[in-house]
């Protein structure tokens, strides 16, 4: 291979990331610190009462909030150009945050799915059968498979020596053993938890809408919709194009490495780039299931949607009396053979 060919290979343009991702990184600092504080207050203050699903919601919760609290380090790390100031030790911190955020969001998303499956569609077996304790056990079990998933990621370099880099995967002289280890992450930790949901929420999906169950309520049938319909976004927008494209971007840097050249390498890293962002979003997006899984707040949402509904009703109604008061207002001081015409035509 020519040496042209080296030299543009080689050349990566990051002004892209500079821009993009402090950006985002604003955003879902802002969105997700309040929106995943209110859905904390909210849980947290009705503790007693707390339902098994809300412990998933919890979760989600704190997860969210350990991420987003590393954001503003990450948004300084990209402003300057990709210079980070905080240490090794503060790099590898801030990394793991946000895996732990990203598949502790995906584990918890499988058991509200899978506990939403058994309610609907097997509602009989699982009847006083599932307890909060229950929820309890089950969210410690996903921590500890999320962290053994995400602590094989401490052992790699995020750096080179001598440079203020925080990779967020790995340095080219380690990337031959993480891409294998970054494979084999993306089946336990996505692949195999987006096939349960697909499955459970598939068939939650077919009985509500091809079965008459008088068990079920409208509202009820409403909220299982709506919390498909969230997490199919979830993983399209967050996690899929996420996942696809780190293993792609790893891959060209192998190849970039051995001493390929194609320009779709670049592509390939800025696409990288947005879905880094999208998968942040995850974190601004995840309160949105408290939201439908809540019932007095649906509540509360029909009925100051009801209001809204009625009180735009009024107005129009009030805004049309006044235009008819101002027409008839308006015709005597017409002439009759004028205000005849106008009868007739309308």
């Amino acid at each position: 291979m020519s040496a042209e060919n080296n030299t543009r290979c080689s050349v990566v343009d990051k002004t892209f990331t500079s821009v993009f991702l402090p950006s985002v990184y604003v955003i879902v600092f802002f969105i997700g610190v309040i929106s995943n504080c209110w859905g904390l207050r909210r849980l947290l203050a009705k503790w007693t009462t707390i339902g098994y699903i809300k412990v998933f919601v919890l979760n989600l919760g704190i997860a969210d909030l350990l991420y987003v609290i590393t954001l503003p380090f990450l948004v300084c790390y990209y402003a300057m150009g990709e210079k980070w100031i905080f240490g090794h030790a503060f790099c590898k911190i801030t990394r793991f945050c946000f895996n732990l955020n990203l598949y502790g969001s995906i584990g918890f998303l499988t058991c509200i799915s899978v506990y939403r499956y058994l309610g609907i569609v097997h509602p009989m077996k699982v009847m006083g059968r599932i307890r909060v304790c229950h929820s309890v056990i089950i969210s410690v079990i996903t921590w500890v498979l999320v962290v053994a998933q995400i602590v094989p990621d401490f052992y790699f370099n995020k750096s080179d020596q001598n440079s203020t880099a925080c990779y967020d995967t790995t340095s080219n002289d380690e990337i031959y053993e993480y891409l294998p280890y970054s494979i084999g992450w993306t089946i336990t930790g996505f692949c195999i938890p987006l096939l349960v949901i697909l499955v459970c929420y598939g068939h939650v999906a077919f009985v509500l809408t091809n079965r008459k169950m008088p068990s079920v309520n409208s509202l009820m049938k409403q909220r299982c919709l709506k919390l498909i319909a969230i997490l199919t976004v979830l993983f399209v927008v967050c996690f899929i194009p996420y996942h696809v494209l780190r293993n792609l971007n790893l891959k060209t840097r192998v190849l970039q490495i051995e001493g390929e050249c194609n320009d779709a390498f670049n592509h390939i890293y800025v696409s990288y780039q947005v879905s880094r962002g999208l998968a942040c979003l995850n974190s601004a997006m995840n309160p949105l299931v408290y939201l439908v899984i809540n019932d007095k707040v649906i509540i509360k949402m029909n009925v100051l949607s009801r209001r809204a509904r009625r009180s735009l009703g009024h107005l129009s109604a009030r805004n049309y009396t006044a235009v008819d008061v101002q027409v008839v207002r308006y015709h005597p001081r017409r002439d009759d053979s004028l205000l005849k015409t106008d009868n007739v035509q309308a």
